[in-house]
């Protein structure tokens, strides 16, 4: 479905924005205690302005469900406009948030943090340290006599992934098979389970700043994706505009893959289908992957705790349904990117 109809893209927009919060009443009202709208909207009532109410409903929602929603939203949100910076930034559809290693870099440093036994805290903050490393030794690894390349780049990347994989690996060899690689392994398959309004504090100024960057700069998305010496005959600093873009990208990556562990697909999925809906102008693919990025993975959470009596994976989740979709995505298509 492509609107054709510049009129109404930004309307469509809103309307995404607007399905957010309607996402969020009826995913806090999916579990094993079940919740109508009308008690989830008494008890928002009830915790502003001091009413009794149900005290159950109120524990489920504010201490069970609603920080793992917002963790989803911010999740959502971050990696699929991370990963439309990087399909635009580097005009390479199959770019993701983990292009630069920022991914296996997270995750080394929560997998060290796990063997060595951190509180949730610290396990956050090691994972983000090290996220942010592997994106500045990306950077490192790629300036040849002071410059850097596209290609350079993403080549870096590739190599620094491999090598904090193998780091990963190294970890869970070690670490003990009765506690810690259990741990370790559960975490690497995405988990919001473990979320507090500690952890959200902590994570998620990161995240929103990163939004805010990429949010700013998405007008020169456009710019970027052109052939480097017409973009800089438009008087726009592509070093600089680059730098801003990955460090806000890698920003949001590193401080989601902290919280809630390796999450696949968002970032490559929903772009693409911000662009089938909305053509390829970043100003209005960037807003939209946002929207669409938090509904998708409110819905995928609600989904993930409540199909079973076991919690499911998100990214075996995200795998499932991404896959067969962006199959379909290209059949329509064609592979053709626009």
């Amino acid at each position: 479905m492509f609107i054709e109809n510049k009129k109404i893209r930004p309307l469509f927009i809103f309307a995404s924005f607007l399905l957010i919060p309607i996402t969020v009443i009826l995913c806090l009202g999916i579990g094993r205690y079940s919740l109508s709208p009308l008690q989830i909207v008494r008890s928002f009532s009830d915790a502003l302005f001091g009413g009794g109410g149900d005290v159950m409903a109120r524990t489920v929602i504010f201490k069970v469900r609603l920080p793992r929603i917002l963790l989803a939203l911010a999740a959502g949100a971050g990696l699929a406009c991370a990963g439309a910076a990087f399909q635009g930034l580097f005009s390479n559809p199959l770019a993701t948030p983990d292009t630069l290693g920022v991914a296996s870099g997270a995750s080394f440093g929560a997998a060290l943090a796990m063997m060595f036994h951190w509180n949730l805290i610290g396990i956050q903050a090691l994972a983000l340290c090290f996220g942010l490393f592997s994106c500045f030794l990306t950077y490192r690894i790629s300036r040849i006599k002071g410059k850097s390349s596209v290609v350079m780049i993403i080549l870096s990347g590739m190599v620094v992934s491999s090598l904090f994989q193998a780091l990963v690996s190294i970890v869970k060899y070690m670490a003990d098979p009765e506690d810690e690689l259990p741990s370790i392994t559960y975490w690497l398959m995405g988990s919001m389970s473990a979320v507090t309004y500690k952890s959200l504090a902590f994570g998620l100024p990161f995240i929103f700043a990163g939004l805010a960057a990429i949010w700013a700069l998405k007008w020169r998305l456009n710019i970027l994706s052109l052939n480097e010496d017409e973009a800089k005959s438009m008087g726009v600093n592509i070093t600089l505009i680059r730098l801003l873009i990955i460090g806000a990208s890698s920003l949001i990556t590193a401080s989601v893959i902290s919280m809630c562990g390796q999450i696949g697909w968002v970032g490559l999925l929903i772009p693409h289908i911000s662009r089938m809906v909305l053509g390829s102008n970043n100003k209005a693919v960037v807003p939209l992957s946002i929207s669409l990025g938090a509904i998708f993975m409110a819905v995928i959470d609600t989904f993930a705790r409540s199909a079973s009596s076991a919690e499911i994976p998100i990214s075996i989740l995200t795998a499932i349904i991404g896959a067969p979709v962006f199959i379909s995505l290209l059949r329509k298509t064609g592979g053709v990117w626009a």
